[in-house]
């Protein structure tokens, strides 16, 4: 299962009066496991930046100007989200904004079904707790130091890791987030041993087995017919 967590900076709060989307951000999840794939875009938005705008995210219409438009950089933001899920903290903020600049360039907005929004499973899970990405960090033990600012990939990468524990826990990564983007992809946790270990069962160990199976009756057990059983070769 592949999802798509998700983050965008504007240049303020209402795509209706003329905001835009100045930066996006994107991480991969593969059975809710990060596998290091992201794409992080800055946005050209074709005006100016307010001044509270800028001091949340720090980017500035200067550094802005020299980046490409929209249209140029949505193909690359739709191959890396696919058909997958998208998980979102306060989801109808971004799709907003999202389905604004696809509309602009005739592209198909974004589908409510394939949004999962985080602020809403927050709220379920702790009702009457703050729901913000800075409390949940603080709830769950997530470092968010680097926060100095908010940025779309960061922010992206922390919220990965909130979701999962909005799920019930970090154990859905099973501490393996040292592996290889190989490794992740090809759905395996460990690299397949070299060499396997030799069987430590003894000839006595199949016979005795090969024995207790014959006491269940009902004929010959079901598996004999997938697998090539150690106790389907001794019985023979």
């Amino acid at each position: 299962m592949r999802e798509i967590v998700l983050d965008t900076e504007t240049t303020g709060l209402d795509p209706l009066k003329g905001d835009r989307i100045v930066e996006i951000g994107c991480v991969e999840l593969l059975n809710r496991i990060p596998t290091g794939a992201h794409c992080h875009l800055y946005v050209n938005p074709e005006r100016d930046m307010p001044e509270e705008a800028f001091r949340v995210h720090g980017l500035s219409a200067e550094f802005l100007s020299t980046k490409p438009v929209f249209a140029a950089v949505a193909q690359e933001f739709l191959d890396f989200i696919g058909d997958d899920a998208l998980v979102i903290h306060n989801a109808a903020f971004d799709v907003g904004f999202l389905n604004m600049e696809l509309r602009k360039i005739g592209q198909p907005e974004l589908a409510q079904h394939r949004i999962v929004d985080t602020l809403q499973l927050a709220r379920r899970r702790n009702p009457g707790g703050s729901a913000s990405l800075d409390a949940l960090c603080q709830r769950y033990g997530i470092d968010n130091s680097r926060r100095t600012k908010h940025g779309a990939l960061l922010d992206s990468e922390i919220l990965a890791e909130v979701y999962l524990e909005l799920l019930g826990g970090r154990q859905a990564t099973l501490g393996l987030s040292h592996l290889t983007d190989r490794n992740l992809r090809g759905g395996r946790a460990v690299a397949p041993r070299p060499t396997p270990l030799p069987s430590r069962l003894t000839a006595d160990d199949l016979a005795a087995h090969a024995a207790f199976i014959a006491t269940l009756g009902g004929g010959s057990p079901m598996w004999r017919e997938y697998l090539d059983a150690p106790d389907a070769v001794a019985a023979e």
